[in-house]
């Protein structure tokens, strides 16, 4: 026996919920099973406190929402860390280079500039069912940088990807240091350091490249010492197999010059330690 102002039929329970304290425009809302009618009207009407009690359970559901036929369930915050894939703003491939927290305790990562700019979006890419994970809050273009804050109830950063480990930050690497990077399209590879670019704060390693690595965080002996930025050269050889080095060198862009422009300009990720 249901209380009155409650109609049952096979399929759903309709509850007429009128009166003061309800604003309605006559339409009808659903959640899960659960179907309530929401009406104006120019007088008040009084119903049982068991009735009330019903609706206001039924309005909070619509409100804070739920998948039909269920509770809803917060979402499993997505693994984020160097060297995982990232989509910017719904269609752009990069990699994120590093995660961690600035002086300010934000939860920040770092990719390439030209994979987005401030007011951007991020989502894994190996989640993206997730949603939004992050957005770009600064960035330099000549730098080749950009900094996201992540929501760190969306995320879980990890210092190790696919066995790839950021263990700190690490000073430039010089001829004949070995660099490994970690990137979304082609994977892990290492080579040779040849020195300085030609651009200031860029590095030149003999790593695989393509599209998607941009970002890419470029390490020696397991220290953050760069991201990726683009090839060496049009005139060479692409990296078509990474344990082949026939190809054009990378140029890395050092995350220490990045760093200290972050930090001159007092920019979100200043202070920047990579999460262990």
């Amino acid at each position: 026996m249901l209380p009155r102002g409650v109609e049952r039929n096979d399929s759903a329970v309709t509850l007429d919920c009128l009166g003061s304290g309800w604003v309605g425009d006559g339409h009808q809302e659903t959640w899960g099973d659960v179907r309530a009618l929401v009406k104006t009207s120019d007088r008040p009407v009084v119903r049982s406190a068991r009735i009330r009690a019903v609706c206001s359970a039924v309005f909070a559901l619509l409100l804070f929402g739920g998948a039909s036929g269920g509770l809803a369930h917060a979402a499993a915050p997505v693994t984020l860390g160097g060297g995982s894939g990232i989509v910017v703003d719904g269609d752009t491939l990069c990699t994120l280079t590093a995660i961690g927290n600035d002086k300010s305790g934000n939860l920040i990562g770092f990719t390439s500039a030209h994979c987005g700019g401030p007011g951007a979006v991020v989502a894994s890419e190996a989640d993206q069912e997730a949603g939004i994970v992050g957005t770009m809050v600064a960035g330099n273009d000549v730098l080749d940088y950009a900094v996201i804050k992540f929501d760190p109830a969306k995320v879980h950063p990890v210092s190790e990807v696919n066995g790839f480990r950021i263990d700190g930050l690490g000073t430039d690497p010089v001829f004949g240091q070995v660099a490994c990077k970690l990137g979304r399209t082609t994977g892990y590879s290492c080579g040779v350091t040849w020195g300085p670019g030609q651009q200031p704060g860029t590095i030149v390693n003999q790593v695989c490249g393509q599209p998607g690595d941009s970002g890419a965080p470029v390490t020696v002996d397991n220290k953050l010492v760069g991201m990726i930025h683009g090839a060496f050269s049009e005139d060479l050889p692409t990296c078509v197999v990474k344990f082949i080095p026939l190809h054009t060198p990378a140029v890395t862009m050092s995350i220490n010059t990045q760093l200290a422009d972050i930090t001159a300009k007092n920019r979100p990720g200043s202070g920047f330690v990579p999460v262990s």
